[in-house]
């Protein structure tokens, strides 16, 4: 009953208060960044707010985190599986190149099939 008694007196409790008035919204919101010591400016009037973000001195000339990390690259890729990618696109324009065109069009797909053959050797022992 003591329970009842007292979520009534609560109830009005908030009911007495009256109900604050909303408080206007500031008309220009300004966020800035700065650096080490650097200060935080101050609104230029009342209708203005200004708010800072601290970072530390070293990364005032560095290129943002967001902008740094490349998802389009992974950096676990080493030079030599990028090497290797050039390698096989800039193939076609070697002269023992797979192709219908020029002298070395036959021993150029041969080639291609003995290294096709190779690398899926290769990748059967490594499983």
């Amino acid at each position: 009953m003591t329970f009842h008694r007292l979520f009534a007196f609560a109830l009005l409790i908030l009911a007495s208060v009256p109900a604050s008035a909303p408080a206007a919204e500031p008309v220009r919101r300004i966020n800035i960044t700065v650096y080490g010591e650097d200060r935080c400016p101050e609104p230029e009037s009342e209708d203005e707010v200004v708010v800072c973000a601290r970072q530390p001195e070293e990364e005032r000339y560095r290129v943002p985190p967001a902008l740094r990390e490349r998802p389009d690259r992974p950096a676990e890729t080493s030079w030599q599986a990028r090497n290797e990618v050039l390698e096989e696109d800039a193939r076609t324009m070697r002269p023992d190149s797979c192709s219908v065109v020029g002298s070395s069009g036959q021993s150029g797909c041969q080639a291609a099939f003995i290294r096709q053959w190779y690398n899926e050797r290769r990748s059967r022992r490594t499983r």
